[in-house]
């Protein structure tokens, strides 16, 4: 009699690394800044509810707050600056990518320790994880401009060690 790997007990899958504290609190930045995308929630709103969540403790609470006040109060320079690489009004992205967008650009630009293919690695993440089917695609494609832009030395030299 043969015997299938769907008749015997299934082997444990391999777990996911843990979650660093800096990728759990773009989580958190992210479904912050689509309440106030979306539900209109203020920023005092957001910074107050957040804590309450599952698995906040774990998550770095700095970043968290300057990064989600930070994408706040600069959205319309994170907008003009990201709306150079689009290929259609910011307005018609999906909450979702717009909020990758912003946050992406905006850690780009305050957060020059982290190199910049770590923030798209994130941000893909984020998009893969919450965004629709292919939206990883296009925030992959838009940040990778915003780089280019932004960080020009730094993609050179990636680009020349390739």
């Amino acid at each position: 009699m043969t015997t299938f790997l769907s008749d015997t007990e299934h082997p444990e899958e391999p777990k996911a690394p843990p979650k660093s504290a800096r990728r759990r609190s773009r989580e958190f930045i992210l479904q912050g800044l689509y309440q106030w995308r979306v539900g209109g929630a203020d920023e005092a709103a957001i910074e107050a509810y957040a804590p309450e969540m599952e698995g906040f403790a774990k998550a770095d609470r700095e970043f968290f707050v300057g990064t989600l006040r930070g994408v706040i109060a600069q959205r319309e320079a994170l907008v003009s600056q990201i709306t150079a690489h689009l290929d259609r009004p910011f307005s018609e992205l999906s909450p979702i990518e717009a909020c990758v967008l912003m946050m992406g650009c905006f850690e780009m630009n305050h957060h020059p320790e982290t190199p910049y293919r770590v923030i798209i690695n994130e941000a893909i993440e984020l998009a893969k994880a919450f965004g629709g089917t292919d939206g990883h695609k296009y925030v992959n494609g838009v940040l990778d401009k915003v780089a280019a832009s932004v960080r020009p030395d730094e993609v050179a030299a990636k680009k020349k060690a390739r």
